[in-house]
């Protein structure tokens, strides 16, 4: 058995007794006891836009616990044991489906699109036209714009033991991207701890299409401190600078010798106050990284996380060719997460697997173009062990 599915039919959320880390994963009955405790499926549910928000679980024999809703296809928290056997939730999150629908605050742990970052001053041109969409990040489109597919109610199309399936259609000139975009995201949950993330997605029109997920991670666990001592390793040699709208200029610089040299482990903290133009630019690391590919099997190494007070580890593998590099730098406690403690500033962390930013505006990027009768194809796997 890979693992199980657990469909909380009245919409569920861990609330911990307000802990981000709990019991022993390896004494799995007083762990399963725990959990029904504290389960609370009355403050979860909610009606958005007229859909029932659900909640969904994925385990696996080692005790690992994740949880999905289908309001934005999100990650809602993510179980893993730390370093002494306790089950660590390293998933920012929220204990009501209604906490999710909110503009001030609206990307965490969902799938981001149908374009996931930036798009210079929301246009772009695919032949001879040009589209125009919402611009919601300054004078750019962030995200896929206001609602993009983080505000959809997606369907679960399939599920078995170890996996599940969210679809959902974007309406073609939604937010202004062209085509009905169907598009799939599958998670599925082995017996290595490796949480996989599969996209997939077509389109009637010539479009552009870059997902990704959007999950905030503290590997110390939700509510514990920040994470400027995480240590951070990332397999990219260069980055994408950006200007001060946070878009790429179009070329290629090294790491060496910057801030963005992650090629060794380092302290996420230790360089991000550096007097640095494009640190100034984004209060902190908000950058996309070149993957140097590579490889471990089939896939490209991304980066390679240890929290420093839990001892998890949390390796990311991929089939992009950028990961975005996000410190919470504007995290404001504008929310309360699940265990009640706020999204207080640089407490959660950002990397997000993707095609390189403003793609779709700078043609040396590689293409994000998707044509009617090709299939979009990608995922990324999180490794989860301990130090």
């Amino acid at each position: 058995m890979k693992g199980k599915l657990t469909f909380l039919g009245i919409s569920a959320l861990l609330a911990f007794n307000n802990m981000s880390c709990q019991q022993s994963a390896t004494s799995k009955t007083s762990t399963e006891d725990s959990l029904a405790a504290s389960m609370d499926s009355i403050s979860f549910k909610s009606t958005i836009d007229q859909k029932e928000a659900y909640l969904y679980e994925l385990s696996n024999k080692n005790g690992v616990q994740a949880y999905f809703t289908n309001f934005g296809a999100r990650v809602v928290g993510l179980w893993v044991p730390d370093n002494k056997g306790k089950l660590c939730d390293v998933v920012l999150g929220f204990s009501k489906a209604s906490d999710y629908n909110n503009p001030k605050e609206p990307f965490f742990g969902t799938i981001v699109g149908p374009f996931g970052n930036r798009i210079a001053k929301g246009k772009f041109k695919l032949d001879d036209k040009i589209y125009t969409l919402a611009v919601n990040n300054g004078p750019n489109t962030l995200h896929g714009g206001f609602k993009g597919v983080h505000f959809a109610n997606w369907t679960l199309k399939s599920s078995d033991r170890s996996s599940l399936t969210f679809a959902y259609t974007l309406p073609d000139g939604n937010e202004g991207f062209p085509g009905n975009i169907q598009m799939e995201v599958t998670y599925t949950l082995n017996d290595n701890n490796e949480l996989t993330i599969a996209y997939r997605a077509t389109s009637d029109k010539k479009t552009v299409i870059n997902l990704t997920n959007h999950a905030y991670f503290n590997l110390n666990g939700e509510g514990s401190g920040t994470i400027l001592d995480h240590q951070l390793q990332l397999f990219a040699n260069q980055y994408t600078p950006v200007d001060s709208t946070l878009i790429p200029t179009g070329k290629l610089a090294s790491v060496k010798g910057t801030p963005f040299d992650f090629t060794n482990l380092k302290a996420i903290g230790k360089e991000i106050n550096a007097n640095d133009p494009q640190l100034n630019f984004g209060k902190g690391y908000d950058h996309n990284f070149v993957l140097s590919k590579e490889k471990e099997g089939d896939w490209y190494k991304a980066a390679h996380v240890v929290g420093d007070k839990s001892g998890i580890v949390m390796d990311i593998l991929t089939m992009e060719p950028g990961i975005q590099f996000y410190s919470g730098n504007f995290m404001n406690e504008l929310v309360q997460l699940k265990n009640g403690k706020k999204d207080s500033f640089r407490t959660g962390f950002c990397l997000e697997p993707q095609h390189f930013p403003d793609a779709p505006n700078q043609l040396a990027f590689p293409t994000t173009i998707l044509n009617p009768g090709e299939v979009y194809q990608t995922k990324s796997l999180y490794r989860f062990s301990v130090k």
